[in-house]
């Protein structure tokens, strides 16, 4: 089987975008959404939980205090490797829909705003990562963006959440282009961005056939 493709039977969707932009909430919802309606769902995120994450997680709060790019690529291809293997692969061999809050499109945008190479990071993860079925990016202007990330009271700025850093992640994700790739707007109410996800959503839950362009950018 090609390792970049989704294995059959199940469904994998993931919600990209810059941090602030709504994808988390809306992937819960998503989640909810399609248990309700009887299918089994498997919501998941990345950085994963596992040691592989747990390390980035601790970049992602105290910064990356002489981490090169390429290492910190590495880690993040280190962790999803762990987290298809043992989450995404066998719930879609299951027949699950798989619903991930970030995946390798991240990693295009997020390292190649570092200055590696997108086209690259994406050859290495359709290694061993399936490509989604649906990959949704929400997107909202910098400038909403900058506001809702400096409500998040509370809790501490990530180091990756530098403005001049997140526009050039914006403009990585505004570039990328693939059949199973839809860029939707972010902004309204959360119900009404819901409702346009379930519309994209909707042709998923009917056999069809997989997507097999890569992305462009």
């Amino acid at each position: 089987m090609d390792s970049s493709q989704p294995a059959v039977g199940g469904r994998l969707i993931a919600f990209e975008g810059v941090d602030g932009v709504g994808k988390t909430t809306q992937a819960h919802l998503l989640a909810q959404a399609l248990s309700r309606l009887g299918l089994s769902v498997i919501l998941t995120r990345e950085p994963t939980t596992g040691p592989w994450g747990q390390q980035i997680r601790q970049i992602l709060l105290h910064g990356r205090q002489g981490l090169t790019p390429k290492a910190e690529l590495e880690l993040f291809i280190a962790d999803r490797r762990e987290h298809v293997a043992q989450v995404i692969r066998p719930a879609l061999v299951a027949g699950k829909i798989v619903i991930t809050d970030r995946y390798y499109f991240s990693s295009m945008a997020y390292q190649g705003a570092l200055g590696l190479d997108p086209d690259r990071i994406q050859k290495c993860h359709e290694t061993f990562a399936p490509r989604p079925d649906l990959a949704i990016i929400l997107t909202l202007p910098l400038s909403e963006i900058t506001a809702r990330l400096q409500q998040r009271s509370g809790q501490k700025r990530s180091s990756f959440e530098n403005l001049a850093y997140l526009t050039k992640v914006a403009q990585i994700f505004s570039r990328l282009r693939a059949p199973y790739l839809q860029h939707l707007d972010g902004q309204g109410t959360i119900a009404a961005v819901h409702a346009r996800i379930l519309t994209l959503v909707q042709p998923l839950l009917k056999p069809s056939r997989k997507q097999s362009a890569p992305v462009s950018g």
